[in-house]
C-alpha cells in the first residue's frame, strides 16, 4: 500500500505513501520508450491544440490553460463542467474512455486527516473536484477520435444530435 501512494483503492489514500511499483523489467521497458517520448509530448501538444480548438466556443466547458512560458506535456487533458457525473456518464455510454483523475481533494484524503483540514478549508479545490473531468488523450490519438469526442460532450450538454463514432484504426 505504501508503494502505491498511500493506497489500496486508487486515489483513495490512507496513508502517506510513494510511488515505488518498478521492477527490473518495467525498467529496462522505460528506458526503451524514453527515446520516443519527446515524439510522444509533441502528438499529445497538438491533441490539446486540437481539442482546444474543438471545445473553444463550447459553453459551459471551462479548458485547461497553460501559464506563459510553460510548455505542458498533456498527460492529461482535463476540463471543468458542471454535473459532471452525468456528462461523465453519457461520454462513457458513447464508447469515450473519459474519466475522473484525483476525485478527492487531498486535504480530505484520510492520509492527512491528522491536519485537520476538512470540509471548506480549500473551497475552490472542492468545488473543482465535483466538476473535473479528463478527456482521453494520448500520442496517436486521432482527429476524427477526437471529433467525436467533441461532437459527444456537445451532445451530452445538450447543444447538438451525437456524431456517430470513427471507424475502427480511425488515422494515422
Amino acid at each position: 500500500m505504501l508503494g502505491a501512494h498511500g493506497s489500496e483503492q486508487k486515489y483513495y489514500h490512507d496513508a502517506i505513501g510513494m510511488n515505488s511499483r518498478l521492477d527490473t523489467v518495467q525498467a529496462v521497458v522505460l528506458n526503451a520508450k524514453l527515446r520516443k517520448l519527446a515524439g510522444w509530448n509533441d502528438r499529445r501538444r497538438r491533441a490539446a491544440d486540437r481539442y482546444r480548438n474543438l471545445l473553444a466556443d463550447l459553453p459551459g466547458v471551462e479548458l485547461p490553460r497553460s501559464a506563459d512560458g510553460n510548455v505542458d506535456v498533456w498527460h492529461l487533458y482535463v476540463i471543468r463542467v458542471a454535473e459532471r457525473d452525468r456528462v461523465l456518464a453519457a461520454l462513457n455510454d458513447a464508447g469515450i474512455g473519459a474519466g475522473i483523475h484525483y476525485p478527492v481533494p487531498v486535504h480530505l484524503s484520510r492520509a492527512y486527516r491528522g491536519l485537520g483540514l476538512g470540509s471548506g478549508s480549500f473551497p475552490v479545490t472542492e468545488q473543482a473536484a465535483g466538476r473535473i473531468l479528463s478527456l482521453p488523450i494520448f500520442p496517436h490519438i486521432s482527429e476524427s477520435q477526437q471529433q467525436y469526442v467533441a461532437d459527444q460532450l456537445r451532445a451530452a450538454l445538450g447543444t447538438i444530435t451525437p456524431s456517430p463514432p470513427p471507424r475502427a484504426g480511425g488515422e494515422a
